[in-house]
């Protein structure tokens, strides 16, 4: 087991705004940090001690890149499995293959999630318009149906709902293998992000809330406003999913509370996740300072949170309001550095804090 020492270099693979602050997080612990990735002058390469343009398929730029690093660790996780293939022989890679085979497929995800016990929607895979009229007919309407791969903020799903949107539905997701999962009537969305380190010690933090505005995460509430023994359950469900991902560095697992209190996984991403941006402030370990220290074999930090927060994502041309957030001194304002602005595209965020004993106010 690698453990790293102030000095050594973690590599990154991925260049947008969490590993700009994987490597923001990384320089405060004394440790340097080179990103692979696929845009010039992207967030991350830019706070970076060094930086890879190129495929992720390239081997020679990959062999160049373990070269010159001493640990590999990733920002977010649709990277090809066969580049972590090829990385483990030479350098040691954490998070490893086996996460990412199973949350890049949401059938293999659910069913993950299924064999440890933990609840999810009803959900079937779907590989031909047939099956998703068995599927639909099993499961029923409303329903969701949504890629087995490389959805994100509400891309490749689509709702269904009557049986005579099936094969529109189909259409417009390409034909492409699917899962589709049953409707949830929820009361509130939740998410927990969980960190594992080497000798597989856990830390998570609390449950947040989270509200969506076209399908992307507007706002994250810290705490969510739930009761102690849903609190205490979703905690258990995801630090079980945690230990057994076999994972070293984090895990954000998204949840529904439903009406009855019942609490269902619905997706899991193994990196830092947007609904834990409001740890910065309010912690005193920050999700991205726990993830480096999980991929430099550190023991973990402390989730306590010190402070409640509200953590509003700016979307598009929010972030040209900068200069107004400024004029609020109890506001952090974090812009990742993106020289486009596009709508739906994340910008930067901004958190605000609240003293323990003082719910955050939308």
């Amino acid at each position: 087991m690698t453990t790293l020492a102030p000095g050594q270099t973690i590599g990154i693979l991925g260049d947008g705004q969490l590993g700009r602050m994987m490597a923001i997080a990384a320089a405060e612990l004394g440790f340097k940090t080179h990103i692979f990735g696929q845009e010039k002058n992207s967030p991350a390469a830019q706070v970076a001690n060094a930086n890879t343009i190129a495929d992720y398929t390239d081997k020679v730029a990959l062999r160049k890149f373990a070269s010159s690093v001493d640990v590999v660790t990733l920002e977010f996780e649709n990277i090809p499995t066969d580049t972590l293939n090829f990385l483990s022989p030479l350098i040691p890679v954490r998070p490893g293959r086996k996460v990412l085979e199973i949350t890049q497929d949401r059938h293999l995800e659910k069913s993950f999630v299924n064999s440890l016990g933990v609840p999810t929607a009803p959900f079937a895979n779907v590989e031909s318009l047939e099956e998703l009229r068995q599927a639909v007919e099993r499961i029923g309407t409303p329903a969701i149906l949504k890629t087995r791969r490389d959805g994100y903020d509400g891309k490749g799903q689509v709702k269904i709902n009557s049986a005579t949107e099936i094969d529109k539905a189909w259409e417009t997701l390409g034909g492409k293998a699917s899962i589709l999962e049953g409707f949830v009537p929820f009361e509130l969305e939740i998410s927990i992000v969980a960190a594992r380190d080497i000798h597989g010690n856990v830390a998570t933090y609390c449950p947040v809330e989270n509200r969506h505005k076209n399908h992307i995460l507007d706002v994250t509430i810290a705490p969510a406003n739930i009761l102690s023994t849903v609190s205490e359950h979703a905690t258990e469900l995801a630090t079980k999913i945690v230990q057994n991902l076999d994972l070293v560095g984090l895990v954000a697992v998204e949840m529904f509370v439903a009406r009855d209190g019942d609490v269902l996984v619905n997706e899991l991403a193994p990196r830092p996740h947007n609904s834990g941006h409001w740890t910065i402030e309010a912690c005193t370990t920050s999700q991205f300072r726990q993830s480096i220290r999980a991929a430099a074999g550190l023991s973990l930090g402390d989730p306590t949170a010190h402070s409640n927060a509200l953590m509003r994502n700016l979307i598009g041309d929010d972030a040209d309001h900068w200069n107004d957030i400024l004029q609020h001194p109890e506001m952090s304002l974090h812009l990742y550095g993106k020289t486009e602005s596009r709508p739906g595209r994340k910008m930067g965020h901004v958190t605000r804090l609240f003293p323990l004993n003082v719910p955050p106010k939308v």
